[in-house]
């Protein structure tokens, strides 16, 4: 067997054997397979696509390429959320404690901002002494104690995977479908949760911007999961504006806790509870999905979330104060509004460019190693179906460079476009995916 006969056969429209993709995998995360034959399989694959079997066995091959993480000794059903990532989706750090409040068990593995999107691991560092690095141990007593623990994903987990993603960035196959997929799938089976929970998010602020592809998308991944003897549900998103008010690091946190006190706003909210609802569901707690949206917005309601959330700050160092005094969070210098020079009706918002206005303003990487500047971010205060006068302010920029955020003001005014005519408002939940 070797590399120049699985890219033929893939060339060729035909479909690789199991053999022949854990020999591609294996041979690739040995080193003994170079970048450019790599290079030439991924874009047959990104041309001819692959089966649902060469996607499966793809995945499993990728997550066996790794540490396969054991939570046996944690009780309960463990339920891991995943998200394809998105403009100001704060979502993981008010669903996870509002789960955990619940005494489900809730482990989640957060990645790094790169590109126009934040992570959460940048987001929860932007509480003061906050710790996302922790050993596998550290992570274990934690959830048995507390019931919750959110840290940065371990580099030993599908390790091939990581090779790949790489070459995926610059041979421009980063949009295949099995490629994204297997990508996912492979990291989710690998740090041995139950059961996997997806938000697929689509629009212009996603990385699935047409809702028929963030809808294969999430087919193939639950088709993947549950064929991999993980029940898998995807719920997609609306992300053709940001979700919530906030996008930036800090100023995300400081809207998750808001969120947690009742003080959200509705889109983000709303998806909030669909997905704690789905998770409780999961992990066989609750009713029906309605009944568990209530009894998850109960939990906001009670402050119980709120109190989850304060635990673990505590237990991964961080300073707790901020919970009661948001103020402690970093804040940029400068404070700029964009203004409206006309009046209409918003029908339109160009999130990704919000994403990237953060970015420009010093609050995203463009490479792993760029450091981030945690307090700038953007205020979002006019959204798709709000009516606008001439003069109104359509968002703050938050920089800690004055001519910084000056230089985004006319780019994030033309992200928007008006109408005459009254527009809806979006839905926050677009389809949900599941026993495919």
């Amino acid at each position: 067997m070797n590399i120049s006969e699985i890219i033929r056969t893939k060339r060729d429209c035909k479909e690789l054997t199991t053999e022949q993709i854990e020999y591609f995998i294996k041979e690739y995360a040995y080193g003994n397979i170079p970048d450019y034959q790599v290079s030439s399989l991924l874009m047959a694959i990104y041309l001819n696509g692959m089966s649902e079997r060469e996607i499966l066995d793809l995945t499993i091959t990728m997550s066996k390429s790794g540490e396969i993480l054991d939570l046996s000794d944690i009780p309960g059903i463990k339920v891991d959320k995943h998200s394809t990532g998105g403009i100001g989706d704060k979502v993981t750090m008010v669903v996870m404690p509002l789960v955990a409040s619940f005494g489900v068990p809730v482990i989640k593995m957060s990645g790094r901002g790169l590109g126009y999107t934040q992570g959460t691991a940048d987001k929860l560092e932007a509480i003061p002494n906050f710790k996302v690095n922790l050993e596998m141990d550290e992570m274990i007593r934690n959830v048995k104690r507390i019931g919750i623990a959110l840290m940065t994903q371990s580099e030993n987990i599908a390790l091939a995977d990581k090779k790949l993603y790489a070459l995926r960035d610059v041979t421009q196959t980063v949009e295949s479908i099995p490629l994204i997929a297997s990508s996912i799938m492979s990291k989710k089976i690998a740090s041995g949760a139950d059961k996997i929970l997806l938000e697929v998010t689509c629009g212009s602020g996603a990385f699935m911007e047409d809702e028929f592809r963030a809808r294969t998308l999430a087919e193939t991944m639950v088709k993947i999961g549950n064929m991999a003897g993980k029940e898998t549900i995807g719920v997609i998103t609306n992300m053709n504006q940001p979700l919530g008010r906030f996008c930036g690091n800090a100023l995300e946190t400081m809207e998750a806790i808001n969120i947690l006190k009742g003080q959200g706003d509705y889109d983000v909210v709303e998806v909030c509870c669909v997905l704690g609802a789905y998770m409780l569901k999961m992990a066989g707690v609750g009713g029906s999905i309605v009944e568990n949206m209530k009894v998850v917005q109960e939990k906001i309601d009670s402050g119980e979330g709120l109190a989850k959330f304060e635990e673990l700050v505590q237990r991964q160092w961080g300073d707790t104060r901020v919970i009661k005094e948001p103020e402690r969070l970093v804040t940029a210098k400068y404070k700029i509004p964009v203004v409206a020079e006309e009046s209409g009706f918003v029908e339109k918002i160009e999130a990704k460019n919000i994403g990237q206005a953060v970015v420009n303003l010093g609050g995203g990487r463009m490479k792993k190693e760029d450091v981030i500047d945690y307090a700038v971010g953007i205020e979002v205060l006019k959204k798709i179906g709000d009516k606008v006068e001439t003069g109104d302010t359509l968002m703050y920029i938050y920089a800690n460079s004055e001519e910084k955020g000056k230089e985004q003001v006319e780019f994030l005014r033309k992200s928007y476009e008006l109408t005459y005519e009254p527009v809806k408002k979006l839905k926050a939940i677009l389809d949900v995916v599941e026993g495919v």
